[in-house]
């Protein structure tokens, strides 16, 4: 993932280098070829917008720092913006006050929801939270094979019961079996539709009412791009989502559903899925998402550390041009009053 999207912005810094100065024209060319590479990812073209209003306004003006060039200063704003833009800091799962902790995980068929939930309940046991699935998909035909089959290879219980087509009265089962066996995690692995449908999230939202989960993640395939921002607008308003899990971004997906949904929704991507094996499920890092698209975490730290020695040269200055003055005060103030003449008493001299 990113292959392009990296190759793509590396020329446009490249087309910078060996220049003194950011400039007005410069820039604007950089960021329309910024813009063209996002949109060839499939960014939704309202986030790219807004990324590149902030990136060009932060840009415009910068004198470069010693030892730093121009096409280096631009990826030390594009990278800090894309931090911006992923999210700032890693989102934590919430934790209940009481267990069980409940996470609702909701998403459209396809999107890898129930291989999802077996690395997740994994991640928990791992941890030492000791979750139950509960198979709450009663519609799709071995959906409850499923995930007994991924949950036996990771070693976690289920909660199910084929016979039962009510899909509240088994959420609320299962939450009796999780407090009755004393699991600090209990993991609903929803059913999905081809698309969103008005039953789908009824259904949903009688599910959330009724258990009051701590998460509802949504799990959306990275593959989709931009499109996985319209279904995270319908899940987020219909049942206000917590997060959301990125799947399959271990493949040839074009990065727009990552840099797309926390700047169109708001809502923090907590998770991604990196490959198949049980424990290919990892922690959402804006940080180190933004080094892997620029592949220049050299030239950030590069960048950083002039900043700090430019502020740190900056603050030294001013403590001696300080220090030069509070000698010169000294001294007038220390001088022997030779008289009660006005100017002395001026000087605050008393005879």
């Amino acid at each position: 993932m990113f292959e392009n999207l990296t190759e793509k912005l590396e020329s446009v810094f490249k087309n910078l280098r060996g220049q003194g100065q950011i400039t007005e024209a410069n820039v604007r060319q950089a960021m329309r070829d910024v813009k063209m590479a996002l949109l060839e990812a499939d960014v939704n073209y309202k986030v790219v917008k807004d990324f590149l209003a902030r990136v060009q306004e932060k840009a415009l003006g910068q004198e470069v720092l010693t030892s730093v060039t121009p096409g280096q200063q631009l990826v030390k704003v594009v990278h800090d913006e894309l931090v911006r833009l992923l999210g700032e800091t890693r989102a934590a799962l919430a934790i209940a006050p009481v267990p069980p902790t409940v996470v609702l995980l909701v998403g459209l068929h396809g999107s890898g929801k129930t291989t999802t939930a077996a690395k997740l309940a994994k991640r928990f046991a791992r941890e030492g939270r000791s979750p139950l699935l509960a198979a709450l998909d009663v519609y799709r035909p071995a959906a409850v094979d499923q995930l007994e089959a991924l949950a036996a290879q990771v070693g976690v219980p289920v909660f199910a019961d084929r016979e039962e087509r009510d899909v509240v009265r088994l959420a609320l089962r299962a939450l009796e079996r999780a407090r009755a066996d004393r699991h600090r995690a209990l993991i609903l692995d929803s059913a999905g539709r081809l698309q969103i449908d008005a039953e789908l999230m009824e259904e949903l939202r009688r599910v959330k009412a009724a258990l009051s989960p701590a998460e509802v993640l949504l799990v959306a395939d990275g593959m989709t791009g931009q499109e996985a921002v319209r279904i995270a607008a319908g899940f987020h308003e219909a049942l206000g989502l917590t997060g959301v899990i990125l799947t399959k971004l271990d493949g040839d997906a074009r990065g727009g559903a990552a840099l797309s949904i926390r700047g169109a929704t708001g809502v923090p991507i907590k998770f991604v899925g990196v490959g198949e094996r049980p424990d290919a499920l990892e922690v959402f890092d804006p940080v180190r998402m933004a080094d892997r698209i620029l592949q220049r975490g050299d030239v950030v730290g590069l960048v950083e550390r002039a900043q700090q020695a430019f502020d740190r040269e900056e603050a030294e200055r001013l403590e001696r041009k300080v220090a030069r003055g509070g000698a010169s005060t000294w001294k007038t103030s220390s001088l022997p009053c030779a008289s009660s003449r006005s100017s002395d008493r001026s000087r605050g001299c008393s005879s």
